[in-house]
């Protein structure tokens, strides 16, 4: 059954399987999520639901957020997404009030991992994009510059998408296809192999492969 869920990153750590075989895995507090609004083809043209994930207090809360909150009959929370109208459960259609937990992942294998990667500033060329620096001796003035940018005559502009200089990271990832290691429905915890995108305490989203 195809689920999301949205969920905190605590950090990475290592564990053994059953052939003492070391697995790297990143350990992550997803949900429970409280669906807040269900949208369907009838009132907003397509089908999806809004899911919020963590605890804040009401005064946190501005005013046309509470009014959404109250409308639904929620508990305010600190995180709202919206995703995929997800297969129904039991016969019955997920509605305004319904609980998203990790134990809806039972039987996954493999998810999908949507987080903010981390920021990493104004880089220059040999950072961002990986370029090779000049020579750096017998009088080289080219060490870390990045080169031609464009040619003179024609079509005597800079091409759109150079790659130059600028701001790196705090981009949107998503690493597809992650082995689903373990889950732990009492406390919350998805145990996935291998690292996901963003910096402890980030925000990611998980969505069954």
């Amino acid at each position: 059954m195809a689920a999301s869920i949205l969920g905190k990153k605590l950090g990475m750590t290592q564990i053994f399987d059953e052939d003492a075989n070391v697995i790297p895995v990143t350990v992550i507090q997803a949900g429970p999520c409280v669906v807040s609004q269900v949208k369907t083809a009838d009132t907003c043209g397509y089908d999806a639901i809004q899911i919020g994930f963590g605890e804040v207090k009401e005064n946190k809360v501005n005013k046309p957020a509470s009014g959404h909150f109250k409308k639904a009959g929620v508990a305010p929370m600190r995180y709202l997404r919206e995703i995929a109208m997800p297969e129904a459960k039991d016969g019955e259609q997920i509605k305004v009030g319904d609980t998203i937990t990790v134990a809806d992942f039972e039987g996954a294998t493999s998810v999908d991992v949507v987080g903010t990667s981390k920021g990493k500033g104004y880089q220059g060329t040999i950072k961002r994009w990986n370029f090779s620096r000049g020579p750096m001796t017998h009088g080289s003035r080219n060490q870390r510059r990045p080169g031609s940018i464009g040619q003179c005559a024609y079509p005597a502009r800079v091409r759109k998408g150079l790659h130059m200089s600028g701001q790196m990271g705090n981009d949107r990832v998503t690493v597809k296809n992650l082995k689903l290691v373990r889950i732990d429905p009492e406390q919350n915890l998805m145990l996935i192999k291998g690292a996901v995108p963003g910096g402890k305490d980030a925000l990611v989203e998980i969505h069954t492969a």
